[in-house]
């Protein structure tokens, strides 16, 4: 009984030191993605979104494009063009001539914020290393990311790194509701020429327009 007792606890002991290492890992490499991408004067990408729900029988499909620098950042995404100067934030809809203007701390949700990738692993989550995938000549290694609030909306969270460049490639979100979004990230630039007004609205640039603010 000893000797099982004492196997047991051996076991136990090696299963919660494997677990500890590996969540350390993952953390580690998810800080590091985050510093490398953060050095960056501006970041430049396409990316691909899809929202999956096989309960509701729901497929959608869109793309998009991003430049972000530090706090700023320019979006096209669902028939829409986002713009954050670092304080107002304009959602330009061409479709309706509208343009919706709000704070920095009334931004409202639109599927994917671009200032929040590089930042909102960084609490409320436990990280866990998970599978690692060849794509394209690329080793994409992914984390897993589980909320440590268990009353939110997300089950949890994958992101897959490029480990040879320590980019992020892809955000996986598994939602309580069954729907499971994907966002691949797809011909990253870094430190691109950006004009001085990149991210500065002109109103002439809209005539005609309702502003709503």
């Amino acid at each position: 009984m000893k000797i099982v007792n004492y196997f047991l606890l051996f076991f136990i002991g090696t299963i919660f030191s494997a677990r500890t290492q590996t969540s350390v890992e993952a953390q580690n490499l998810l800080e590091l993605t985050s510093k490398q991408m953060g050095n960056y004067e501006n970041i430049e990408f396409e990316f691909s979104y899809i929202l999956n729900n096989r309960l509701e029988q729901i497929n959608q499909e869109s793309s998009g494009q991003v430049t972000l620098a530090k706090e700023k950042y320019k979006l096209k995404f669902l028939d829409a063009i986002q713009l954050f100067d670092g304080n107002v934030l304009y959602t330009i809809v061409p479709e309706n001539e509208e343009i919706t203007i709000t704070q920095a701390d009334e931004e409202e949700e639109f599927g994917i914020n671009p200032k929040e990738l590089l930042n909102f692993h960084k609490d409320g989550y436990d990280y866990y290393w998970d599978i690692n995938q060849r794509v394209k000549g690329k080793n994409i290694q992914f984390v897993k990311l589980i909320p440590k609030q268990k009353d939110g909306d997300v089950v949890s969270l994958l992101l897959g790194i490029d480990t040879q460049k320590n980019h992020l490639h892809k955000l996986i979100e598994v939602g309580k509701n069954g729907t499971v979004t994907t966002l691949t990230i797809k011909n990253m630039k870094v430190d691109s020429y950006l004009p001085e007004n990149f991210f500065i609205f002109n109103q002439d640039d809209y005539p005609n327009y309702f502003i709503n603010n």
